[in-house]
């Protein structure tokens, strides 16, 4: 009997100093007394109470050990998890601003609601049915490919259309090497020479300009390093 009160005792905290916080809830999603609260990981405190307030409103009371309260702020906002996929319903106490004041005994959370098991297993149905409709639509078309129908089979099949392919090919390359000769002429004929001339200067132009920019800056620098030196 003696072994299981210190049992008991040491699950719900009895023999350790604590301090109590609550928070509000709309649904406590099976959390019961007695669940553990956890605080970066490490079990802090249990649950110590759950009362119904109105017909929106579930208050859950929390016992923590006096020996973190230094570590939770008042800023700390409560969630419900839980152990493992299908495990136990657990408190967890985010960890609060670097900044803010430490949580007082009696003091009341902020909360954030749980999602419920019963949504996350909805979505997954639904992830699941729209990936047996992909599944469905790629061996359609990939049937479709095998046997030899649609667009898409006539150009991986077809030989007489990869011909036409690399003859394509061939005739773009043999355009790109004609039109550098057309510029090539277009270059020496006298009509264009002056144009090309003109563009020649212009972009020479440019360049020196650039360079002695960056010249008269090299210069500035220079000088008022002198200067400074001839001050010291």
């Amino acid at each position: 009997m003696v072994f299981a009160l210190f049992i008991i005792g040491k699950q719900k905290n009895l023999f350790d100093p604590v301090f109590k916080l609550k928070t509000n809830f709309k649904n406590i999603s099976g959390l019961q007394v007695g669940n553990n609260i956890r605080f970066s990981g490490i079990n802090v405190g249990t649950v110590d109470n759950i009362n119904i307030i109105n017909d929106s409103t579930v208050r859950v009371e929390l016992l923590i050990k006096k020996t973190v309260q230094q570590f939770i702020k008042s800023d700390c906002v409560v969630a419900i998890g839980s152990e493992g996929i299908i495990g136990d319903r657990i408190i967890l106490l985010t960890q609060g601003s670097y900044d803010a004041p430490t949580a007082k005994d009696g003091q009341v959370l902020a909360s954030k609601e749980p999602v419920e098991t019963d949504a996350i297993i909805q979505s997954l149905m639904v992830t699941a049915n729209n990936a047996e409709v992909i599944t469905n639509q790629l061996a359609e078309i990939m049937y479709k490919i095998n046997h030899g129908k649609g667009t898409l089979s006539r150009l991986l099949q077809d030989s007489t259309i990869a011909e036409n392919l690399n003859q394509t090919i061939v005739n773009l390359k043999q355009s790109s090497r004609g039109l550098d000769e057309n510029m090539k002429a277009a270059k020496s004929n006298f009509l264009f020479k002056g144009y090309f001339n003109n563009k020649k200067k212009a972009a020479q132009k440019k360049r020196d300009d650039a360079e002695q920019k960056k010249e008269a800056e090299i210069k500035a620098e220079t000088k008022a390093e002198t200067k400074a030196r001839n001050k010291k």
